[in-house]
């Protein structure tokens, strides 16, 4: 299976694999967020973004390893629960230890849909999965629900009659007030079967300065999307009525540890937490 040509990170000569589309001049938070775990699929304009978050949060790549490290246990405590099915909405570029690399693992046969409505991530998720029967991509745009979840692909790949997983991984926080995540989450939930679980992961600035001045560089022209952070409050407002598993909205390091890793600190910039329908 081959994967496309990694950028050259002394160029800014459009790869072959990019659509002609992308407009390479402006970050994308796909794009940077692969930046900071360490992916190869990102452009000079996004290394350049990401360099100035890393300046005002120098631990903003440790955030996101964190943020992997809570998928692979999630991902690992749903499977035990008998889930067997993901839709991971704003799902990315996919890097090692993604979703569907968690699940074959841990739930042979496990079927992934991702989502996202960045081209280069589409584009770059579908040329790795291109053998992958049990793992399909949808280009779509999560914040229009009936869209996603009455296309053709998502009708055929999932079977909504049975408990799903909908991931809602460090993409929340690029949802403004305006446009109702809370409503966006509920619209979900309601389609799915009764077993299923939300999960969500949110960027929060509760006691962290620094974080707050990372979100006002995405809240600036030409940024890659504008940021939204949320307090603990506003993060169990998403999940509405849903039964928050144990131990509620925490930060993320703080979800389920694993027995060895240390707990996470009172400013850590990010949250977590679990629902079942």
């Amino acid at each position: 299976m081959n994967s496309p040509d990694p950028v050259n990170r002394n160029s800014d000569a459009r790869p072959g694999w990019v659509p002609d589309e992308i407009d390479v001049t402006r970050p994308s938070v796909a794009r940077v967020y692969d930046f900071y775990l360490g992916g190869s699929h990102n452009f000079e304009v996004d290394r350049e973004f990401a360099a100035g978050v890393l300046d005002v949060l120098p631990e903003m790549a440790v955030v996101a390893q964190q943020n992997r490290k809570f998928l692979r246990r999630v991902v690992q405590y749903l499977c035990a629960q008998g889930i067997d099915q993901f839709l991971d909405l704003g799902s990315g570029i996919p890097t090692a230890g993604n979703v569907h690399e968690v699940a074959a693992a841990a739930c042979p046969g496990a079927r992934v849909l991702y989502v996202d409505n960045d081209p280069v991530a589409v584009s770059h998720s579908r040329a790795l999965l291109t053998d992958d029967d049990t793992t399909e991509v949808l280009a779509a745009d999560l914040t229009h629900p009936r869209s996603v979840l009455d296309d053709p692909l998502t009708r055929r790949h999932l079977d909504l009659s049975r408990p799903v997983a909908l991931l809602l991984v460090s993409v929340l926080h690029f949802v403004g007030d305006e446009r109702d995540p809370a409503g966006l989450v509920r619209a979900y939930a309601d389609a799915l079967a009764p077993g299923s679980h939300v999960v969500i992961t949110h960027a929060s600035d509760i006691g962290n300065a620094a974080a707050t001045d990372a979100q006002a560089l995405y809240n600036r022209d030409r940024s890659p999307n504008a940021m939204r952070m949320r307090d603990t409050g506003e993060v169990e407002a998403l999940f509405g009525d849903l039964t928050l598993l144990e131990p509620g909205v925490v930060r993320i390091p703080s979800w389920r540890p694993e027995p060895d890793s240390l707990p996470g600190r009172d400013d850590y910039p990010g949250l977590a937490g679990v629902a079942r329908l």
